[in-house]
């Protein structure tokens, strides 16, 4: 099983991009927002359900109406919601623009909600494989903290560690402070995936990173493709898939998840299978993480393959 660790949160997306309405406008120059399920990790956690990878989610969600419907689309996509904490807390909002490029900005509610007081429990599941961090919650506190425990812990078990960054630039206060962080999570990390405009804001490079402790890095380049780094000198790249974009919400979350389920398929979750994988191993993986995003850009919203769009 691959357990996701982070936030859960609503999109609230303008009208025209959601393709469904929510009504009309609510005044001059206000446009109408349709809510939709989001969030970085749990984007991730769909996808791997949609793709028919055994996984769970863990979180703190509200039991407000907003995270009833997010516990409805985990156990939709078929995830495992056994370890998630609720709480009457809030739901995170955060409030999308899309440029005219499909690409996504976010402006985001979170005083005081649900994701941000998760407790890291004192075990995984027995049979946990690998553990994917990210986003929003490596950020807000106190749960950042939690999550940080928790990747370090895992790491220390030997479990497999993902992370995608996924940065947020408007909710970290000390940006200074996050990129030191950030590298002190390395030496924990087993899979670093991250976008160009990431990696351009941490500074640093890939060879960099490798040398603090993850065993791959994949840099994604949005309709350019797919690079993988990986800590023995190789290199290789795939071409993304033409495809009319919608929107790129949820793009990044879906490489991340095709990553994790490409792993898991070739039994490559450790630290001697990943170095093993070669060329012809991560051309493949890369060009179905490629396959997976191109589909959820091609539709509204954060709306992840399944397993039988990409067969």
């Amino acid at each position: 099983m691959i357990v996701v660790a982070g936030e859960a949160l609503i999109d609230l997306v303008p009208q025209d991009s959601a393709g469904e309405g929510v009504g009309t406008s609510t005044g001059p120059g206000l446009p109408a927002l349709a809510p939709r399920l989001g969030g970085g990790p749990y984007n991730t956690a769909v996808a791997l359900g949609r793709l028919r990878t055994p996984v769970a989610f863990l979180s703190r969600v509200s039991t407000d109406t907003f995270g009833d419907a997010l516990i409805d689309g985990l156990r939709t996509a078929g995830v495992d919601v056994s370890h998630v904490q609720r709480g009457a807390e809030p739901t995170t909002l955060a409030v999308a623009s899309i440029g005219t490029d499909g690409s996504a900005g976010y402006s985001f509610y979170v005083e005081g909600t649900a994701d941000r007081l998760f407790t890291a429990p004192e075990r995984l599941p027995d049979d946990v494989r690998a553990v994917s961090f990210g986003t929003c919650s490596l950020v807000l506190e106190p749960g950042a903290s939690a999550y940080e425990e928790l990747m370090r812990r895992a790491a220390a078990q030997g479990v497999f560690t993902a992370l995608d960054p996924n940065i947020r630039a408007g909710l970290i206060p000390d940006a200074d402070a996050y990129r030191a962080r950030f590298k002190s999570w390395l030496p924990s990390v087993s899979l670093l995936k991250l976008s160009e405009d990431d990696a351009s804001w941490l500074g640093g490079t890939p060879r960099e990173w490798l040398a603090s402790g993850p065993g791959a890095v994949v840099i994604t380049r949005g309709g350019k493709g797919l690079t993988v780094f990986t800590r023995d000198g190789g290199e290789w790249s795939v071409p993304g898939e033409q495809v009319d974009v919608v929107d790129t919400i949820g793009a990044g979350d879906t490489v991340n998840a095709a990553l994790l389920h490409g792993l898991c398929g070739r039994d490559a979750l450790s630290a001697e299978s990943l170095a093993g994988l070669g060329a012809e191993g991560w051309s493949q993986i890369l060009h179905f993480a490629a396959r997976a995003a191109a589909v959820t850009v091609s539709r509204a919203g954060a709306e992840p393959p399944y397993a039988t769009e990409l067969s």
